[in-house]
């Protein structure tokens, strides 16, 4: 399989329906003013991937991500979400799609004046009115402990967390409604290299055993090695390839080949290809005897 070029735009009304498809962007145009941020782009994510965003700064990747969720109106183009157009919807219609993902902003977006616990129940105060005090705490404390937090961060306010802290925080109330679809907006940004590799590795395992769709936009070229299936390139006010990371460098595209063969592209490759080795040997040392001499030919 190679990479995908970009193509002209095709309405997702007349595109072939794919029940492995959870988002689907045709001709999506945004504009602020005279600045055309985007221009016939078109984007496709599969139910079960991780899917990581990069561009350059400026190229709209949390433009996009606002368009998708509703935050931010198209100029022209169509969004579908789990099969549905999200764009002119009536808001009942939209609240239905709206509750089956979760949303880690950049910073965590925490309101400052509620406790961790607090935060994690606005969406289930929203979609949820009925929920009584006691559930509300339990579930919160559920989606406190599966963010990595200890119940000591329940009661805390943002502002007595650390960065670390506070992501994994906003991760638990983009958790809150068991989303199926989790968008996440640079992650580990702020992050020192050790918490950011924790990170990933959280998100890793919450998409593996909670069958999580991601939607990740990212600079770290480590978590990009680490944890996605396939990564989206935007440029010149569209996605100009979607591929594994291979796939791209196989390209003749001369951002592509900037950013991951840079100094820390090659950086970040070599560490993804040390701890690949590391997994292996772990693995065989694990294998039974028999398995081991298989594999010793």
């Amino acid at each position: 399989m190679t990479a995908i070029l970009a193509k002209p735009a095709v309405p997702a009304s007349v595109a072939p329906h794919d029940d492995d498809m959870v988002i689907c962007v045709r001709g999506l145009r945004n504009q602020f003013g005279e600045q055309v941020v985007h221009e016939h782009l078109d984007l496709d994510v599969r139910r079960g991937e991780i899917l990581g965003v990069v561009g350059g700064s400026g190229t709209g990747k949390s433009v996009l991500l606002r368009s998708i969720i509703g935050l931010q109106t198209p100029s022209a183009g169509e969004v579908t979400v789990f099969g549905e157009q999200m764009l002119g919807r009536e808001e009942t219609e939209a609240r239905n799609v709206r509750r089956r993902w979760g949303v880690l902003f950049q910073n965590g977006a925490l309101f400052s004046t509620l406790t961790v616990a607090e935060n994690v129940q606005v969406p289930l105060r929203e979609y949820y009115r009925r929920l009584d005090a006691t559930l509300l705490d339990e579930i919160a404390g559920y989606k406190i402990a599966m963010s990595g937090l200890g119940p000591e961060a329940g009661p805390k306010y943002p502002s007595e967390l650390s960065g670390g802290m506070r992501k994994r925080a906003a991760l638990a109330r983009a958790l809150s409604l068991d989303p199926e679809l989790l968008f996440l907006d640079e992650p580990t940004a702020g992050l020192d290299p050790i918490g950011a590799a924790a990170f990933d590795s959280l998100i890793k395992s919450l998409k593996d055993i909670l069958g999580l769709t991601v939607f990740l936009i990212t600079h770290d070229l480590d978590t990009l090695y680490a944890i996605c299936d396939r990564v989206a390139v935007i440029a010149d006010r569209k996605v100009v390839a979607v591929g594994t990371i291979p796939e791209l460098l196989a390209l003749d595209q001369p951002w592509i080949q900037e950013y991951f063969n840079g100094p820390r592209g090659r950086t970040a490759a070599k560490g993804a290809e040390t701890l690949h080795e590391e997994a292996e040997e772990r693995a065989s040392r694990a294998a039974p005897p028999a398995v081991q001499a298989d594999a010793r030919g």
